[in-house]
C-alpha cells in the first residue's frame, strides 16, 4: 500500500468543477464568527460537489486571509453569495423550492442517520453561530431539523465539523 501523489488524483479543473453535476444541496452558514471555520466548509462543500454556500449575517465573505487558509482554493470552484438577514436567506431557498432543513437540537429532531433525503428535492442545510447555534427564527421556518447524534457530555460540535458529517451524510445517501 501507498499513499497516492496529487497527480494520482484524478481533480476536477475549476472549469470541469464548474460543469459538474452538483448535488442539490444549498449550505447555509448563518452568523458564523470564524473565518476559518467559514473556509473548512467552502472545502467540504468542494469536496463534494455542493451546489453553494449561502453566507448570513456576520459571516466573512471571499476574498478573505483567513477563510483561503483553511479553504485552500474552495472559494474558487464553490458558487456562493451574501445575505443580510436568514429571514432573506430562507426566502431566496423557498423561491428556489428547497426543503429548509436546520442542523441543531430541537424538541422535534429527526436524527441525521433516520433523515432520507429524496433525489428529486434540493436541499438547504442551515448550520448556526458557534455560540447560539440556528436562531429560533430560523428554526420556526424550516421543515425540518436534524440533529447529529452525541454520546459523551458536551453535545456540542464545531460548525466546520458538523457541516461534514451531514454533508457526508448526504452525499452518502444520495450519491454512493
Amino acid at each position: 500500500m501507498r499513499k497516492l501523489k496529487l497527480g494520482e488524483l484524478n481533480r476536477l479543473s475549476t472549469e470541469e468543477f464548474k460543469n459538474a453535476k452538483k448535488l442539490p444541496v444549498i449550505v447555509v452558514l448563518d452568523n458564523i464568527r470564524s473565518a476559518a471555520n467559514i473556509g473548512s466548509v467552502f472545502r467540504t462543500c468542494d469536496a463534494f460537489l455542493i451546489e453553494a454556500i449561502y453566507l448570513v449575517g456576520i459571516c466573512a465573505t471571499p476574498p478573505n486571509r483567513d477563510i483561503q487558509k483553511s479553504a485552500l482554493g474552495a472559494t474558487e470552484t464553490v458558487d456562493w453569495k451574501h445575505f443580510e438577514t436568514i429571514k432573506d436567506c430562507i426566502a431566496a431557498l423557498r423561491e428556489k423550492k428547497c426543503e429548509v432543513l436546520t442542523v441543531e437540537q430541537s424538541d422535534h429532531s429527526v436524527m441525521l442517520h433516520d433523515f432520507v433525503p429524496e433525489s428529486d428535492k434540493k436541499y438547504a442545510l442551515i448550520f448556526g453561530n458557534e455560540v447560539d447555534g440556528v436562531s429560533d427564527f430560523a428554526i420556526q421556518y424550516c421543515d425540518t431539523c436534524i440533529e447529529i447524534p452525541q454520546f459523551g457530555m458536551k453535545h456540542s460540535l464545531n460548525i466546520s465539523v458538523s457541516a461534514g458529517i451531514v454533508i457526508w451524510d448526504f452525499a452518502r445517501k444520495l450519491r454512493l
